[in-house]
């Protein structure tokens, strides 16, 4: 059973990479799916504590942008035994910016409101708690690069897909 928290700006990929990656696997949590929700941190803490006590896995798809939020994720997926594994989004402000564009409707945020987090975007780390972390980069036509992460003193070295056989949920 896993715990994955997206941590990445808005229009970084993270609900497409969910369908692309997750969607047959793992239960889909996002507050953008109850934006009317008067409470929406005490709705999503519901339904990721639902599907684990069912052992389902649970994909957390938000900013997730400072490590107080992930925190708490994490010591939810603690408090399971699940294991935690973050998927940082690494997108410069200007293509997400570009991506946000061309939403329509509700999907589409205020430029504002992606600045706002790329000023307190923090990337994950395994001091906070992760079993694993991993970048994920949009590599053209919405193909995505996943690199597994491992932190060696303070420097975090990528293994891209090629060396690192066996990613969650990519089938294997």
């Amino acid at each position: 059973m896993e715990l994955v928290i997206f941590v990445g700006l808005q229009a970084s990929g993270k609900s497409t990479f969910f369908h692309a990656r997750f969607e047959a696997t793992h239960v889909h949590v996002s507050k953008d799916l109850f934006r009317n929700n008067k409470n929406r941190n005490s709705r999503q803490k519901q339904l990721i504590e639902a599907s684990l006590q069912a052992r389902n896995s649970v994909v957390v798809d938000n900013t997730n942008s400072t490590v107080e939020e992930r925190r708490l994720l994490i010591l939810l997926g603690r408090e399971y035994g699940a294991k935690t594994i973050g998927y940082y989004f690494e997108s410069p402000v200007r293509e997400c910016l570009d991506r946000n564009r061309r939403r329509t409707g509700k999907a589409r945020v205020p430029d504002v409101a992606l600045y706002a987090t790329a000023k307190k975007l923090a990337r994950p780390s395994y001091s906070e708690g992760f079993d694993e972390i991993y970048c994920v980069r949009i590599a053209g036509d919405w193909a995505f690069e996943v690199c597994a992460w491992t932190e060696e003193a303070d420097a975090i070295k990528r293994v891209c897909d090629g060396d690192s056989p066996d990613l969650p949920g990519d089938g294997s």
